[in-house]
């Protein structure tokens, strides 16, 4: 099989790789396509702590596509089924996958692209939000994770603050129901506009996706005394520093919301799967690029400069 390979910062080749054989309770899945995932950026331009070569098809983890064979002992799951699944490797035409982190796609998501796992993470995210109608939510960093929560807590009856850096993704959050856009550009204006929007009070709940020290910064800057400030940005590229004399004093809850128990995380897959399946959630509007397996290196630094409109790319396999 051909198989997306990290050989060097910036560095991507293609490489033909045995296809791997399902073991037991395992599912072998022939992709159709995987989500390009900004986590990714990162080692792809390299870290101090990186090593190369890669694995083949790494750094993919939002794929999905058809059963192509079962390990031994694997039940409720039939080849040709179309599936979306929990993997790792899926920057290739085949992953295997632990059968207990494969979902079934039911027919009404047929010849759709259905990165199944950032849907999760939304999912889980908002679970962890404890969000309640009538209150106020800002979600700093409107991407494909901001816009699906945007969704997510206008539908639950909350008032969405939306502050991003581009014109574009200001116009998402408005479409995706966003009631208040704010620029992403200056930090004491964007304090003011949230407290003038709130009538002083600030925001009960602010969502933080971008990953980054300055928003989570800002992040905490939003949040109501006795709220809830939630992370959902993957801060990956080195320590943070929080402003612990302000957190204590508002007395405010912390959410790290990145789930790494398997049972919550295939639970979030699931009710993913149900939001898209239901028409919930449209991924039409997030889903700006896509690849050959080929360009992946360019889907990458897109997904990192973010030219125009753009949104989320995905390699079609």
């Amino acid at each position: 099989m051909r198989a997306a390979v990290l050989t060097g910062p910036q560095a991507l080749s293609i490489a033909m790789v045995p296809v791997p054989r399902p073991g037991s309770g395992e599912v072998l899945i022939r992709l159709e396509g995987c989500g390009v995932c900004a986590s990714n950026v990162e080692p792809w331009e390299g870290q101090p702590w990186s090593s190369w070569p890669g694995q083949p098809g790494g750094m993919g983890h939002e794929g999905w596509g058809v059963i192509a064979a079962l390990g031994e002992g694997v039940e409720g799951l039939a080849v040709g089924q179309r599936v979306t699944a929990l993997t790792e490797r899926s920057y290739a035409e085949f992953d295997v996958a632990p059968a207990a982190m494969v979902v079934p796609l039911p027919a009404a998501l047929d010849g759709r692209p259905v990165p199944g796992e950032p849907v999760a993470c939304a999912m889980n995210i908002f679970a962890r939000s404890d969000l309640r109608s009538g209150q106020t939510v800002v979600i700093v960093g409107i991407g494909f994770l901001g816009a699906i929560l945007t969704r997510l807590a206008s539908d639950a009856g909350a008032r969405v603050i939306a502050v991003s850096r581009r014109a574009e993704t200001l116009a998402l959050a408005r479409a995706m129901g966003a009631a208040e856009t704010i620029p992403m550009d200056d930090h004491w204006r964007i304090i003011e506009d949230v407290k003038r929007l709130t009538g002083g009070r600030m925001a009960e709940r602010v969502i933080e996706c971008v990953g980054r020290q300055w928003p989570l910064d800002l992040a905490g800057e939003l949040v109501a005394e006795g709220g809830r400030l939630v992370i959902a940005g993957y801060h990956q590229d080195g320590p943070r520093q929080v402003n612990m004399q302000m957190w204590n004093w508002k007395g405010i809850d912390i959410a790290s919301a990145h789930e790494r128990d398997a049972g919550v995380r295939v639970a979030g897959l699931r009710a993913a799967v149900d939001a898209l399946a239901s028409g919930r959630l449209d991924l039409t509007p997030l889903l700006t690029g896509r690849y050959p397996l080929d360009d992946l290196g360019q889907a990458l630094a897109d997904t990192r400069d973010k030219p125009g409109a753009f949104v989320k790319g995905w390699v079609a396999l």
